[in-house]
């Protein structure tokens, strides 16, 4: 069961969305709240797990109220206009749907959200971990392990690259919390930008680490503890 609360000050929408929770048995309904105060004063006595938010509110909107919070729930943007999908993009949230919005497209977002809380539930052993998913562009993507060549850290996001595939996958993530999720027997880190899959290396000259169709830098800070791991002679 999932604990959610509706935030958004058309009375109209409130029932519409309420009636949709009702029919979801996997949902609880904390609370309905009109304005991004009430729901502050929510948040400090209850825990949610999930937040349908309304962007576009007098007074506080739902990015600012969103952005005022330190530590988030899964958040579901709710909104008369298709023109803030990018910025709930930027803000990391679960979904984003269109009002008047049908119980069909609720259900799907209830449904991620469902999905998503699983998944940050279980924490499975590096023996097991075969699979990873990452949260992007609105959706959850299963990425398998000994697929991943490597990753490249841009400031509050991460790129990661897929043997075969010319397109990288972007996520809002830390290269710490990318780092945490990999097996450590199986990827090393060379630089604060670059963490690389060990089975993927071709060769190493000069502090550059040949993959293959790019060249990834070993700075170094990272070079002691890549030669701990990785043997140069296997690559001969």
């Amino acid at each position: 069961m999932m604990t959610c609360m509706i935030v958004d000050d058309e009375p109209l929408a409130l029932d519409l969305m309420e009636d949709n929770i009702k029919q979801v048995p996997f949902l609880r309904l904390v609370k309905r709240c009109k304005n991004a105060y009430e729901a502050m004063e929510v948040l400090q006595n209850e825990a949610v797990d999930l937040i349908f938010l309304d962007i576009q509110m007098p007074g506080i909107t739902g990015i600012q109220f969103l952005k005022s919070l330190p530590s988030k729930p899964m958040i579901v943007f709710i909104t008369a206009y298709k023109n803030y999908a990018h910025e709930g993009f930027e803000l990391d949230v679960l979904d984003y749907l269109v009002k008047p919005v049908s119980f069909e497209r609720f259900l799907k977002a209830a449904n991620k959200a469902h999905d998503y809380a699983r998944f940050r539930a279980h924490k499975p052993t590096e023996q097991e971990k075969e699979y990873i998913f990452v949260y992007a562009e609105y959706n959850l993507i299963k990425i398998m392990v000994h697929e991943i060549c490597y990753i490249e850290g841009l400031k509050d996001y991460i790129k990661i690259y897929i043997t075969g595939s010319e397109k990288a996958i972007i996520t809002r993530l830390s290269m710490k919390a990318m780092e945490e999720q990999l097996p450590a027997k199986k990827f090393t880190r060379t630089h604060k930008s670059f963490i690389i899959a060990i089975d993927k290396i071709k060769s190493i000259r000069n502090n550059r680490i040949k993959l293959a169709n790019t060249e990834i830098p070993l700075s170094e800070h990272y070079k002691e503890a890549f030669f701990k791991i990785v043997d140069p002679k296997s690559l001969l």
